[in-house]
């Protein structure tokens, strides 16, 4: 049996937002793998559902910059919030996204070679660093292009701590806006079901079915049961699917119809998303517990 740490019953608390004891439990039976861990709680009905969301730890700004026919969105990290509001830092946030949706760069490596004011983007990086105090550092970027036909649609929250962009065939740049600002506060995982990777689907179905055999259900009724919850994981994590943040009766690809569009493409960055945090003495709060 795998030694069970108090790293991983927290980490699998606040992932599922069950108790101490069962996320141990659940960590236990799963010999310490954290999907399985998941799995097994929902199977039990203990937990509803598995929230897969990383840790956020790293500060910074994200921004949106059109160009054209050619939209970026970037992420720039700094170390503390307070940089954040930095005046030199937001320009050089606006300045990157500016050159990359000029010049669309293939990686982030070819970005910071492209032209600055002191020399290239990487240069200006180098000298903000030693002049706020921190270290600064292009993590990401994605470039979206459109057509005539096409619009695009960009959203900040909290002045960049999330950006999302969107691309609409049709409809109109308002509209546009609104899938974005959707996108910023709901934050789905996937365009449309044709998208969610097959694998996942399947790996779903499979939980809900454990999931319905486990609460009693008569065999003939879990093919539909588990079809009618398969079409509620769909809304959590599909953008058409997902009721409409400004109009929860309509979907969001209603909503998107109802002004003569589709949704072509999206991208949504949440600042310092995935980036491991320092940990935190959790051990203390644990120890008795984790021995009982």
């Amino acid at each position: 049996m795998a030694k069970i740490a108090a790293k991983q019953v927290k980490e699998l608390r606040d992932k599922t937002g069950v108790g101490m004891m069962d996320a141990k439990k659940a960590l236990v039976a799963s010999d310490g793998d954290m999907d399985k861990a998941i799995d097994f709680l929902r199977e039990k009905g203990i937990a509803k559902a598995a929230k897969k969301s990383g840790n956020i730890a790293a500060e910074g700004l994200a921004d949106v910059v059109v160009n054209g026919n050619t939209a970026a969105i970037v992420e720039v990290n700094a170390e503390t919030d307070f940089v954040a509001q930095n005046d030199q830092f937001k320009a050089l946030v606006k300045q990157i996204a500016t050159a990359v949706a000029e010049n669309k760069p293939a990686n982030v490596e070819e970005a910071l070679k492209l032209p600055g004011n002191k020399g290239t983007l990487n240069d200006d990086i180098i000298e903000a660093t030693q002049v706020i105090g921190e270290k600064i550092t292009l993590r990401r970027f994605a470039i979206l292009e459109k057509t005539a036909d096409q619009v695009f649609g960009a959203y900040l929250h909290m002045g960049g701590k999330i950006a999302a962009l969107t691309l609409l065939e049709g409809a109109d740049e308002a509209t546009a806006k609104d899938v974005a600002m959707h996108i910023a506060a709901i934050n789905p995982k996937y365009l449309n079901r044709d998208a969610v990777p097959a694998e996942e689907v399947a790996h779903e179905k499979t939980v809900l079915t454990e999931e319905a055999k486990n609460e009693g259900k008569p065999e003939k009724i879990i093919e539909k049961m588990v079809a009618g919850r398969l079409n509620k994981f769909f809304a959590e994590i599909v953008l058409e699917d997902q009721a409409f943040v400004k109009d929860s009766d309509q979907t969001v690809a209603k909503y998107v119809a109802s002004k003569n569009g589709k949704v072509v493409d999206f991208v949504r960055y949440e600042v310092g998303e995935g980036i491991e945090k320092k940990e935190e003495d959790f051990a203390a709060e644990v120890a008795a517990q984790m021995n009982m």
